[in-house]
């Protein structure tokens, strides 16, 4: 009896190992594996699914549903999960929906990259250097430069929203997905553009939505194409940015001014769809006009002025004041600020019109002229002492100049400059106003007149001997006569020839002559010349003593005219009778008496002497003029034979060197042989 119980124990024991053997191969070829299942049960969040082998196991039902989406399960449907554990402790199976769907992504996503299609997803959340992206279960990379065809910084009006993405790169092994929208919304676009550009035309005119603003333009949506509208093209005004007129998501009208079909490339105008205001500036505003305008912009040339909306003027830095005018035009006027202008010059094919704001104002000027005529006597303030003279303040902001050679009489120009600090306030005489270089010149000397008095019967056009008081680079200052009048001559005056415009070779107390070019005797401004004298003097010997048309060199009829005098300042006058003639020729009854007499010879013999002198004094003049003559042809003839020697000079050094090039090349062969 124990035997048969015994053995029918151990037969139950091998056909329960032979059922366990049985069926632990089912469980484990389940694990790890997506199968289908049933949805049993749906309750507190939860799916119960049944596997079979009377198994059953709880999900999720956020795992069940795609990103944005809500599960839609209802029980009896047929499921696929990933089974992890086929029973565990609770008698439960370990199910995954995430898993079975990240499995079925990877074969689906495998054959979309293998076919180069497009796949949906969402952007579920940000990562360092882009977002990632749920594709149905796979987690993708989305970086920040494939999120749109333009940088966006908000990308929250894109988060858990399904759109479409192209897969770039895909590694399996490493469950790295790398996906693109960018790639996806430049083919769309592309499609979209070909499909425009059929319909769009230059000239055309059309509605957009502003989409962007840069510093260059703006970008018009087209309705699936975009223009450039650049910042020239939106106001015929001149604006410095977009914004100032424009908004995003503005509706604008624009004009297509150019389609460019091999980049796809639009350009825009606003302003085309305008009438162009310089159209018709030429007869609005006519040359000489004055009218009112604001400012624009400053630069360091001048100030751009806008008459009207899209017309813009220039008042150059010269025209905008008769004072300043070196002043930069940021002191003179502002931005936004309205003046008064008139205009100058209007160039229509270059668009220009040329401004002044100085000529709508009274040239101060003449105004100074009006109230202190030359002659008068003014008041100043020594503003600035430069090598040459002072400058005087005066009223109205005006300067005057007090040149060195006008500062006294007596003293040289470093010695009067000495005697003036910058400040001090000085009488000055006005000697000259010219209005329209702007220019007042004054003098100090002449408000003495008393050194004049020794010249009061000096006019224009007489000669005068002065003596070199003082030698300077620009000329030479003498005194006239005896008198100490000091009168400077400027460098050209001091010779007919250039090469004897030289103050250098003048001496400090030489004499010479000077011809009086200029003499005021209410200002005492006194000009002299010595080529002005030698001038002069040539004419005058050309018209007393013959013409160089008739072949003959001023040398000659010089020379010729000059032995004439000395003979005939010799030769005692013909017509002059002696006292004894006279006595010899009267008759006895009329003979006068002997004071009678004395008083005839004494007469007779004055005017002798003054004949003789009258001829000396010719022939003097007639002797300098010819040696001036002959000084020049010197001069010149001195010129000639001195670039002849250098000629010959050059000719002789060039000769030289090569016959010495000659010898050592000659001298080398020699060395290398």
């Amino acid at each position: 009896m124990p035997t048969l119980e015994k053995s029918k124990k151990q037969s139950g024991e091998k056909e329960f190992a032979a059922l366990l053997e049985e069926y632990l191969p089912q469980e484990r070829a389940l694990e790890g594996r997506v199968i289908k299942g049933k949805v049993c049960e749906i309750e507190h969040g939860y799916a119960v699914i049944d596997i079979g082998l009377k198994t059953e196991g709880r999900v999720p039902l956020r795992d069940m549903a795609r990103p944005g989406y809500e599960a839609e399960l209802e029980v009896g449907d047929m499921v696929d999960v990933y089974v992890e554990r086929v029973e565990t402790a609770l008698g439960e199976a370990v199910l995954s929906c995430v898993k079975a769907q990240r499995e079925q992504a990877w074969e689906n996503l495998t054959e979309a990259f293998e076919a180069e299609t497009r796949i949906e997803g969402a952007i579920v959340g940000r990562v360092k250097g882009g977002f990632t992206v749920d594709l149905g279960g796979a987690t993708a990379f989305l970086p920040g430069s494939q999120v749109d065809v333009r940088p966006m910084r908000d990308v929250a009006a894109l988060m858990n929203k399904p759109e479409m993405f192209q897969i770039l790169k895909m590694d399996r092994r490493r469950s790295n997905i790398v996906v693109s929208r960018r790639a996806v919304l430049e083919e769309r676009r592309a499609k979209e553009r070909d499909e425009m550009l059929q319909t769009l035309a230059q000239g055309q005119t059309m509605e957009g939505i502003v989409k962007n603003i840069t510093n260059y333009g703006a970008f018009v949506d087209l309705g699936g194409i975009d223009g450039l509208l650049h910042v020239t093209q939106i106001s015929w005004k001149r604006i410095h940015h977009p914004s100032e007129i424009l908004k995003m998501g503005d509706a604008v009208k624009v004009q297509i001014m150019r389609i460019n079909p091999d980049t796809q490339k639009i350009n825009l105008s606003m302003k085309q769809l305008e009438s162009d205001p310089w159209d018709r500036v030429l007869e609005t505003y006519p040359k000489g006009s004055r009218l009112k305008g604001v400012v624009t912009n400053v630069a360091e040339y001048g100030a751009f002025i806008e008459i009207e909306p899209g017309v813009e003027g220039l008042v150059h830095v010269s025209e905008m004041s008769w004072i300043k005018k070196n002043a930069p035009p940021s002191k003179l006027v502002l931005v936004s600020q309205e003046v008064d202008v008139e205009v100058l010059d209007i160039d229509i094919q270059k668009r220009r019109i040329s401004l002044g704001m100085r000529q709508c104002m009274r040239n101060p000027y003449e105004s100074f002229a009006e109230a202190h005529p030359v002659g008068s006597r003014v008041k100043g303030t020594v503003g600035n002492i430069t090598e040459f003279g002072l400058f005087v303040g005066l009223e109205n902001e005006l300067d005057g100049m007090a040149h060195i050679s006008d500062l006294d009489w007596t003293a040289s120009g470093s010695e009067a400059l000495a005697r003036y600090k910058k400040g001090e306030e000085v009488e000055t005489l006005v000697l000259d106003i010219d209005v329209e270089k702007a220019r007042i010149s004054l003098g100090i000397k002449q408000l003495d007149s008393s050194a004049m008095e020794a010249l009061k019967d000096m006019k224009k056009g007489d000669t005068v001997t002065c003596a070199v008081a003082e030698i300077r680079d620009n000329g030479v200052e003498v005194t006239i006569g005896k008198t100490p009048v000091r009168v400077f001559i400027k460098r050209a005056d001091l010779s007919r020839e250039r090469g004897e415009q030289r103050p250098d070779r003048f001496t400090v107390g030489q004499k010479l002559d000077a011809h009086v070019t200029e003499y005021d005797p209410k200002t005492h401004k006194i000009l002299l010349s010595v080529k002005a004298l030698e001038i002069a003097e040539e004419k005058a010997a050309v018209a007393q003593y013959g013409s160089s048309d008739s072949g003959a060199s001023l040398g000659d009829i010089l020379g010729s005219a000059l032995k004439k005098v000395t003979a005939a300042a010799k030769t005692p006058s013909a017509k002059t009778p002696s006292a004894e003639t006279q006595s010899a020729e009267t008759p006895s009854a009329k003979t006068p008496s002997a004071k009678t007499k004395a008083k005839k010879t004494e007469k007779v013999e004055k005017t002798e002497k003054a004949e003789k002198a009258e001829k000396a004094e010719k022939a003097e003049k007639a002797e300098k003029t010819a040696k001036t003559v002959k000084t020049a042809k010197a001069a010149k003839t001195t010129k000639t034979t001195k670039t002849t020697k250098t000629a010959k000079a050059e000719k002789a050094e060039k000769a030289e060197k090569a016959e010495k090039a000659e010898e050592t090349e000659k001298k080398a062969k020699a060395e290398k042989k």
